[in-house]
């Protein structure tokens, strides 16, 4: 059983937000503030009714609710057309063969028939509240969302209102890994996960371990003394005061015990490790096992570049259906650009059209930074580190900064631009590809000529044959000025008198990446090679 689709209204960011889910691994990316972490809130919300680690029913607050949606209905307050109070709606489509019928009809927002889920709705409680409503609409002035009114109810897509959490069909699990939340020293996070693994009668033995302690504590003849002490000394009651150890709740000992490793406290141990053991816990406890979908939460966080592999392994090899946020590339890279999905303006783009080719290019070369072009106003592609350089000094010149401040970024991509422009083109990006001709400028032509006439993607080459390479087309933009050249590097005016011996010296003394990075470094006005300036203009378009 999973997850195919998510209706979401009014929560946070989102008014009226659809997401379709696959079966297996799905990727959200955006940039910050896209909703990344919402949808995965949202989510869980509906199929736990936990927000924050809490019950939704205890912690109901307005700022969980569409900010604008909120603020349309106060100030509608002021008008005759009143608007109705604003409600929050998340509907979980599901599909697969051993579905009860209690979740079949037509009670979704598409009106279909054969609609399988439910949904959570946080809305006013009408029947109870209506007359206390009017009175408060009466007394005017409102100013913020009466939440004492409001109800928060699941229902089946066939019209059951008794359905919760644990009647839910499809169950969840979230990884955190970027959470940090605890108790008496303890991280509740593997508190809880640990407690996943342990059968029921295990966990009556550790309750009543935990109830030894307190007996063994209240026993002791320190503590006996001190109590007797405390309870003449103190005039606070008439009642008997001492020391004890915390029972009162029936999860005690969770709230009071630790979790070590290697008999240090789990909080102390490194970021990364903890990073880790929460993910590898939470994939193997017996809850995560019986659970259709495991919401992720940026797995990236903390681990290194050895550790991600380890992890994307253990993804890769569960049987499970994913919804991973995540910022890096390599992530989504190895995992499966087909398994992306954008958000963009509160839309969802997705990449499952581009060519095997380019999925299996960047899932084995996962190095390369595809996010970085998804995520960007407008990218710069560049063969190597000696273009990047140059391209970025030229825009400094312009700009007076660098290129990333203005959302612009300048992206070495080697000889791998196809594959970079396949995407840039499925997703509407606007993308510059800067290249040297190799005195072969027809070859240039005939490898880009499916863009020749797209509305998103420049191709910038000089058109001279003669003019292969870097250092001839920096020479070639400064012949009236030489002296810049053999000031910047350093050249002896009388041995290298040509623009040839020139090219020839920069060669010897520098390699292509040194001649970049002197010019990069120079406070010297240089000029640039027509076609890096043109890309400069389009960049400021």
């Amino acid at each position: 059983m999973n997850i195919n689709k998510v209706h979401i209204e009014n929560f946070k960011i989102f008014k009226n937000f659809d997401l379709i889910l696959n079966k297996g691994v799905n990727i959200l990316v955006g940039n910050n503030e896209a909703g990344k972490s919402t949808i995965i809130e949202a989510m869980h919300l509906a199929l736990t009714g936990l927000y924050n680690g809490k019950y939704l029913k205890n912690e109901l607050t307005q700022y969980i609710f569409n900010n604008e949606v909120v603020n349309e209905y106060i100030e509608s307050l002021k008008t005759e057309n009143t608007m109705s109070l604003p409600h929050i709606l998340i509907e979980i489509w599901i599909s697969g063969d051993d579905i009860d019928e209690t979740f079949w009809g037509d009670k979704n927002t598409q009106k279909d028939t054969d609609g399988r889920g439910f949904y959570l709705k946080i809305a006013f409680d009408e029947e109870k509240y209506q007359a206390e409503y009017e009175e408060l609409i009466k007394l005017g002035d409102i100013k913020t969302l009466p939440i004492e009114y409001y109800n928060v109810l699941w229902s089946s897509f066939a019209r059951d209102e008794n359905i919760t959490t644990k009647t839910i069909p499809i169950k969840s699990a979230l990884i955190d890994s970027t959470s940090n939340k605890s108790q008496n020293g303890s991280d509740i996070y593997i508190s809880r996960i640990v407690k996943n693994f342990l059968e029921d009668e295990e966990i009556i033995k550790v309750s009543q371990a935990h109830r030894q302690m307190k007996d063994t504590f209240m026993d002791n003849p320190a503590i006996t003394t001190i109590n007797e002490k405390i309870q003449n000394a103190t005039k606070i009651s008439n009642k008997k005061v001492e020391l004890s150890v915390e029972l009162s709740s029936k999860n005690a000992w969770e709230n009071s015990l630790i979790t070590c490793i290697d008999n240090i406290p789990f909080h102390n141990i490194g970021k990364g490790e903890q990073c880790v053991i929460k993910t590898k816990l939470a994939l193997g406890n017996k809850k995560t096992e019986k659970a259709d979908i495991i919401l992720f939460e940026e797995p990236e966080n903390h681990l290194s570049h050895t550790k991600l592999n380890q992890l994307i392994s253990d993804i890769s090899n569960n049987n499970k259906q994913f919804l991973i946020s995540t910022h890096s590339s390599f992530i989504a890279n190895k995992l499966g650009l087909e398994n992306l999905i954008l958000l963009n303006n509160k839309q969802t783009i997705r990449l499952n059209d581009l060519s095997k080719f380019t999925f299996n290019f960047f899932k084995k070369l996962a190095g390369y930074n595809t996010l970085r072009l998804i995520l960007c106003k407008k990218a710069i592609l560049v063969e190597g580190d000696s273009d990047e350089l140059i391209v970025q000094k030229a825009y400094k010149v312009k700009n007076e900064k660098l290129p990333i401040e203005d959302g612009i970024d300048v992206i070495s991509v080697g000889t791998s631009f196809l594959r970079f422009l396949e995407i840039a083109e499925k997703i509407k990006k606007q993308v510059a590809v800067v290249t040297d001709n190799d005195g072969n400028l027809d070859k240039v032509i005939k490898k880009y000529e499916t863009y020749k006439d797209s509305n998103f993607i420049k191709i910038f080459v000089d058109v001279r044959n003669e003019l292969n390479t870097l250092e001839p087309q920096i020479i070639d933009a400064n012949n009236e000025n030489l002296a810049v050249l053999y000031e910047i590097f350093e050249i002896d005016k009388i041995k290298y008198d040509t623009s040839d011996k020139i090219s020839k010296c920069m060669q010897q003394k520098y390699n292509k990446t040194n001649v970049a990075l002197a010019i990069f470094n120079t406070d010297k006005q240089i000029n640039f090679p027509d076609y890096i300036n043109r890309v400069i203009g389009w960049c400021n378009e």
